[in-house]
């Protein structure tokens, strides 16, 4: 695996220099790393490398350019904020945020992300009324149109809890099936279904409210 590096961050290359840290738990290795020891953390990251990379491209699938930058930044923002992990147990949890959060900072700054329709129920996958909050038309003649509705999405979108958040993005923008966000977000997909209806349901009311504002 090749070095991190950046302005706070130099992790050595070769993890092969200290064999007893890959004896190590995870556990144990992630308290050497909040003691901010390099060969420690390069054992951690080599053993859930192909976590992470499985991760970014399931969320970022079409994004070939830009994939291995996104990898980086997750080892980047690993290495500085590990320190704040409390309980080392959860870390493959807290990995997963981790990785959910730098590509929604990366889908953001994307001008012409496309919103899909919310054409599924908005209180639960089997009942029949449905509700379109961003079907969006591609037409030259709407683009300020399209870009006022994005901005009050992205509004509503910002204003749900976190955990909300998460699988909102995964599934209305980025059309990932229930079963791909389970696994990304270590949830089951029945709590993964009831968290989307409740999320359509809030940014509903939120945008109620922004048309009325």
């Amino acid at each position: 695996m090749s070095a991190v590096k950046s302005n706070s961050v130099q992790v050595l290359e070769h993890v092969e220099e200290n064999p007893s840290y890959k004896q190590m738990s995870d556990t144990r290795l992630i308290l050497a790393c909040q003691r901010k020891e390099h060969q420690a953390f390069n054992v951690l990251i080599h053993r859930h490398q192909r976590y992470i990379q499985t991760l970014i491209y399931n969320l970022a699938p079409d994004w070939n350019s830009c994939r291995e930058d996104l990898i980086q930044d997750v080892l980047i923002r690993v290495w500085r904020s590990v320190g704040s992990l409390r309980n080392p147990e959860a870390f493959k949890g807290w990995l997963s945020r981790l990785c959910l959060n730098i590509f929604y900072d990366e889908l953001r700054k994307r001008p012409s992300f496309s919103l899909v329709s919310m054409d599924e129920p908005l209180a639960s996958d089997e009942e029949g009324t449905t509700q379109d909050i961003a079907d969006i038309s591609q037409s030259p003649d709407e683009l300020m149109q399209r870009r006022e509705i994005m901005e009050k999405v992205q509004e509503a979108i910002d204003l749900l809890p976190a955990q909300f958040k998460s699988v909102i993005i995964l599934r209305e923008l980025h059309g990932m099936p229930y079963e791909a966000i389970a696994a990304i977000t270590e949830t089951e997909i029945g709590t993964v279904k009831s968290r989307i209806a409740r999320a359509r349901a809030k940014m509903q009311r939120q945008l109620d409210c922004l048309k009325c504002a």
